[in-house]
């Protein structure tokens, strides 16, 4: 390197499975921790992660079939898995952190006060966080509606954060996304239809996109050859923001570096 749905599930019943249910070794903790009791020891395993609760790590929640488990591991990263192959992770490294489903809809992992990564959908109360049998990591507001998966990222792509083929980063007003797509191609998309801006690097299927802690967003082909680049270095702690507005934008601080020149459009 340069340097460094289909299933749609509405979890309106978010109940804990009987008593027939396996118990689970280690459950889903309150996000105000407490003495463990008789009663926290034996929780059921659920697939649903509720407003208010977390993960520490060792625990985990897991899909209804029993395939896919969202474990938050002793590295302070939470990993998607099925059997030993990890699907997905908040990429995240710091030792001690922990996984909460925020009452205001914002799923985060802490590392002390510190928030680490985020889902950015805070604005939905009461939305909880559910691992489907469909390999789907899902939240879904109050009303049932999903507002996130596993392969999107809303707003900000973050220091070292990758978008890999089927990944997108989509605006709040969920007007505009930034689709990496299987060909190789990273597309803006207006309304899911009218193609806005393009980085031009199709016909390489398995290329994906980092925006790197140098503050470049680069796209690599599969086997790390560089494709593209916003020439941003050396520009550390840049991040990539894709506005209500249309425009894709790098933002050094509060200075902006590099632009896709497509707002209002």
């Amino acid at each position: 390197m340069i340097s460094t749905l289909k299933t749609r599930r509405r979890v309106l019943a978010l109940v804990v499975a009987g008593t027939a249910a396996a118990l689970l070794a280690t459950p889903a903790a309150s996000a105000a921790p407490t003495a463990p009791t008789a009663s926290t020891q034996t929780l059921a395993v659920t697939d649903v992660l509720r407003p208010g609760q977390s993960l520490k790590a060792g625990q985990y929640i897991r899909s209804k079939n029993g395939v896919y488990t969202f474990r938050m591991q002793a590295d302070g990263n939470a990993v998607l898995i099925k059997g030993r192959t990890a699907l997905w992770s908040t990429a995240t490294n710091k030792k001690g952190s922990v996984l909460v489903m925020q009452k205001d809809g914002n799923l985060v992992v802490v590392y002390g006060r510190t928030k680490v990564w985020a889902s950015n959908t805070n604005g939905s109360t009461g939305a909880a966080l559910a691992v489907q049998n469909d390999n789907n990591l899902v939240i879904y507001n109050s009303r049932g509606k999903a507002i996130w998966y596993k392969n999107m990222v809303i707003e900000t792509l973050g220091v070292n954060r990758v978008l890999k083929p089927y990944q997108l980063l989509i605006s709040r007003n969920r007007v505009y996304r930034l689709n990496m797509q299987a060909d190789g191609n990273l597309v803006l998309v207006k309304n899911n239809k009218t193609v806005l801006w393009n980085s031009k690097t199709g016909r390489n299927p398995g290329a994906f996109a980092i925006m790197q802690g140098d503050g470049n967003l680069v796209i690599y082909r599969a086997d790390k050859t560089v494709l593209w680049h916003t020439a941003t270095a050396p520009n550390p702690g840049s991040v990539l923001v894709l506005r209500g507005d249309g425009n894709a934008v790098i933002i050094h601080g509060r200075t902006t570096i590099w632009a896709t020149n497509t707002a209002g459009r």
